[in-house]
């Protein structure tokens, strides 16, 4: 397997995980320690967040700056873009966006039919 490859796999693992991708949502904003991410995520252990940020790191998309004993985390959105351009710009055709449009006043119809029934 190419490296290339493994790292677009490594990717698509970390954000196949709904908490590394809310995790990315909260690095968009800006530069959060792991101590304010595990804060965010009451449910979860702060080991457990240090787990999710140690597979998001192994996919670079999270790059980790040490300050004294503080892990800052930012986002690297590099990767991501990386897959859009390599995976999902190419299925973006103009007739995808008419067949989304379609589905979509489909669903209306069946649901205004089902309103009225």
């Amino acid at each position: 397997m190419k490296e290339h490859d493994e790292h677009d796999d490594a990717v698509w693992r970390a954000l196949a995980n709904a908490t590394r991708r809310a995790i990315l949502d909260l690095l968009r904003d800006g530069r959060k320690s792991t101590g304010e991410l595990a804060e965010a995520f009451p449910e979860l252990s702060r080991f457990a967040v240090m787990q999710h940020l140690k597979v998001l790191a192994a996919a670079d998309l999270v790059s980790v700056v040490r300050d004294g004993r503080t892990r800052y985390n930012y986002l690297n959105p590099i990767p991501i873009q990386q897959v859009y351009d390599r995976w999902v710009s190419r299925y973006m055709q103009p007739w995808t966006t008419a067949l989304t449009s379609l589905k979509h006043t489909l669903e209306e119809r069946e649901q205004e039919g089902d309103a009225s029934a």
